[in-house]
């Protein structure tokens, strides 16, 4: 089969989206499919306001245009709802092309932190834009009840998984951290509520994996804490490895890729009892979730690495895929 993928999300940025789309695609092409992923890397982009990491394409709607003339694709997916996700929809509407959609980013919550624009405005121009979607992807039940509540139609589930290969248990990082070392790892940004993790009073080190708009803030605000930068590959597995708990202070996210992560180093995660951590962490055996995050992560401490890995090898990036597949509808009758 041949897909076509259209995402606003892409590479060089790291994130969950990215992560997902990546082990997606290498699942896909193992399987024999041909994925072909226009990006911003194919266009004039300009950072977006208040996240300069993240590219927005310039009127890529002529691009995107000759990309889909030529390739003919059995399947056509838009994971973002950005310029190329807005184009790519526009083009199949005009040329009567079916399409799915995905839904990774809680976008109304992260634009009302920002901007304090009402979440209500925000979802309705997310129900107008999935609206024609033969199938809306989303990653938990959680969320799927939350859009469903929300009016979207169509909704079908899309899991993630994990690499318990890269990540695992094993040497940790060299440091010098004072134990206990309770850890966040993602992108460094409002929405994701780090405050409120560096803001607990804990005993050891707290340490910050990652980098976006609101380190230097955070940094300046919590001197005691550790902020490491972002990291890849092997040495991001080892940070994982080298904390005691990991602290999931998001509210907003759909999913939260990083705790399946944690998790699979043998890392216990606490969290908010929220989208997200509900559907990913295991309450008791993998993490600890509640109201009160100090309570949670002081909890967290006690449970076993062993049986946390256990729980995160339940995500297989094969079974997600094979459930991205099955939702994918022939572009062409």
């Amino acid at each position: 089969m041949r897909i076509l993928l259209a995402s606003d999300a892409w590479t060089p940025q790291i994130n969950g989206v990215v992560v997902t789309l990546q082990n997606t695609l290498r699942g896909l092409e193992s399987a024999g499919h041909t994925v072909e992923v226009i990006g911003p890397d194919r266009f004039v982009s300009i950072p977006c306001p208040t996240y300069p990491e993240i590219r927005l394409a310039l009127n890529p709607g002529r691009g995107i245009a000759k990309v889909l003339a030529e390739s003919s694709p059995d399947a056509v997916h838009i994971a973002t709802e950005g310029p190329i996700g807005i184009a790519m929809r526009k083009l199949c509407l005009r040329r009567k092309v079916p399409f799915t959609t995905s839904y990774h980013t809680r976008f109304p919550e992260y634009v009302h932190a920002r901007t304090r624009l009402p979440t209500a405005i925000t979802y309705a121009w997310l129900r107008h834009f999935h609206a024609p979607s033969t199938a809306t992807m989303v990653p938990t039940p959680a969320i799927h009840e939350d859009l469903e509540r929300r009016g979207f139609k169509r909704l079908v589930r899309w899991s993630r998984g994990v690499d318990s290969t890269l990540f695992r248990p094993g040497t940790p990082t060299p440091n010098n951290w004072k134990r206990p070392v309770f850890m966040y790892v993602g992108r460094v940004a409002v929405e994701k509520n780090i405050g409120a993790f560096l803001s607990l009073e804990l005993p050891g080190t707290k340490v910050v994996v990652g980098d976006g708009p609101a380190r230097a803030a955070l940094q300046r605000s919590h001197p005691d804490a550790v902020f490491v930068g972002a990291k890849v590959g092997e040495e991001l597995a080892a940070h994982f490895r080298s904390a005691d708990v990991f602290v999931f202070p998001s509210r907003t996210d759909t999913f939260g890729l990083v705790m399946i992560e944690a998790m699979a180093s043998g890392t216990p995660v606490a969290a908010f009892r929220v989208p997200g951590p509900l559907d990913v962490v295991r309450d008791g055996e993998s993490g600890v979730l509640g109201d009160d995050l100090r309570t949670a992560a002081l909890a967290a401490l006690d449970l076993d690495r062993g049986t946390v890995r256990r729980h995160a090898l339940t995500f297989s990036w094969q079974r997600a895929t094979e459930q991205f597949l099955t939702h994918l509808r022939p572009a062409y009758a």
